[in-house]
């Protein structure tokens, strides 16, 4: 078949369908997945041609996937993580749904909590098993869309199913069927789909799902999930592995619009963000997240991640409200008692703090010489100073401008006396043994020590700041 490209302005050809192959035996891929070794990379060097949607967003599974590997969220904690996720999001819905379980009363009343804030974005969807009592729940909850599991790997169905992939195939159509008798939008979770057979098995499943999709006029959607996190994003890297080859395949061979593609990923070896960036770039037009990477295992992609991978790759926050990544953070570790790791990228209390006096330095003269990006204007989370054995004048300095905030005018030098004279101090705790950083209480009583007229006027500054910021 020969048929116009009318977003690349080009003729192109689809001569080649992809046929069902119901095999005795299961295709594990023996050679790459060896258990014994580590999965190998390969290559075919067949490069998929880069086709990012016109439209991208993100997915939440927080509450779904995320919560499954701690101590579940309570009702009102889910509904204030939903409150923060909308405002993050935005007018524009950059984060465009959210899923849920519905098994037990508690689950539901999460989501009623969540309906009740009234909030367009994101949308609450479902995750259920596969039987008639959990179609009638998403029903009865007013849910338009639910995901269902749709094991795709010759792992997933000969060996934890005991199935055929003739049987799967026919198991899973008849869920889908009955999803849209009820008029609901089945979200097929592709389960295991980088160890899959992607000719034999996931194309033919896609093309057989996006003809009932046409029959019924529900668009049926498809989440290639990453299970493992074994997806590769190299070019030219083959399958099951190819994260470009996976995305091509369903978008050319399976005619999958963009729209209704996802992808899950799983960053077991830390390639959660990456892939599911190139998933966008490919042709993808959703990936699915969690706050701060939450999930089993080494956890899902990071949602604040990928809110940064969009703004870079779109040039635009599209209206999102970046610093409410701090508020979700700090609620974490607040509220919900999840300790996160110091250096987490953008969420983390130490992700842009140095220690290194010649970093100090650098700050001191322009905070950007060694600051990502504006992390106090896009996060609410300024650049910080350790203060130790190695952060020298400049350090000690910056901590002082840092903390207590006065206008340009009025700014501390490294020069200055009552720094080398708080250095000197410094140098004396380390050199007696201390090898722990100085604490914001210790520097404030050592500033007022070294210089107690210049404190009395910084403190003064700053609470009179904190008083305007109110």
């Amino acid at each position: 078949m020969i048929y116009f490209n009318e977003k690349r302005n080009i003729l192109e050809e689809h001569i080649y369908a992809p046929e069902f192959q119901d095999v005795k035996e299961p295709e594990l891929f023996r050679e790459i997945f060896e258990y014994d070794s580590i999965p190998k990379v390969t290559f075919n060097n067949r490069i998929a041609p880069m086709n990012t949607p016109d439209k991208i967003w993100i997915t939440d599974s927080t509450f779904r996937d995320g919560q499954q590997a701690m101590s579940p969220f309570s009702a009102d904690q889910i509904a204030r993580l939903f409150g923060l996720l909308s405002k993050l999001s935005g007018k524009n819905g950059v984060i465009r749904q959210s899923e849920f379980f519905l098994y037990t009363e508690k689950d539901r009343l999460a989501v009623r909590k969540c309906q009740e804030l009234g909030l367009r974005f994101p949308e609450i969807t479902s995750w259920i098993r596969a039987n008639e009592n959990d179609f009638e729940l998403v029903k009865e909850m007013g849910i338009k869309e639910t995901g269902i599991l749709v094991s795709c790997s010759d792992y997933h169905i000969f060996k934890k199913m005991n199935l055929t992939r003739k049987k799967a195939l026919e198991k899973y159509l008849t869920i889908v069927k009955k999803a849209l008798d009820r008029g609901i939008v089945p979200r097929c979770h592709f389960e295991d789909i980088t160890r899959a057979d992607i000719y034999g098995f996931v194309i033919p499943f896609a093309n057989k799902l996006m003809e009932l999709s046409r029959e019924s006029g529900i668009p049926i959607k498809i989440r290639a999930c990453d299970t493992m996190g074994y997806g590769i994003s190299h070019a030219g890297s083959s399958f099951p592995r190819s994260v470009q080859g996976i995305i091509y395949g369903l978008l050319h061979y399976a005619q999958v619009p963009s729209e209704q593609l996802e992808w899950h990923g799983h960053n077991d070896f830390y390639r959660a963000v990456i892939n599911s960036t190139t998933a966008w770039l490919y042709g993808c037009s959703a990936v699915n997240t969690t706050l701060l990477g939450i999930g089993e295992r080494t956890g899902n992609t990071p949602l604040e991640a990928m809110a940064v991978e969009y703004a870079g790759i779109r040039g635009t926050l599209d209206g999102m409200n970046l610093p409410v990544v701090t508020e979700i953070a700090e609620y974490f570790e607040r509220e919900v008692g999840y300790e996160i790791p110091a250096k987490t990228p953008f969420v983390g209390r130490n992700f842009n703090l140095t220690r290194a006096g010649i970093h100090a330095d650098g700050l001191l003269k322009d905070e950007e010489i060694y600051n990502i990006f504006n992390t106090g204007k896009l996060l609410n989370r300024p650049p910080i100073v350790a203060i130790d054995a190695f952060s020298g004048t400049a350090g000690i300095a910056f901590w002082i401008n840092n903390f207590y905030k006065p206008d340009d005018l009025h700014k501390i030098d490294k020069k200055d006396a009552i720094v080398a004279e708080m250095k000197k101090r410094v140098d004396a705790v380390y050199a007696a043994g201390r090898n722990t950083c100085m604490s914001d209480d210790e520097l404030e009583e050592m500033f007022a020590e070294c210089g107690k007229e210049k404190y009395d006027e910084f403190s003064a500054m700053l609470n009179e700041g904190k008083k305007h910021r109110r």
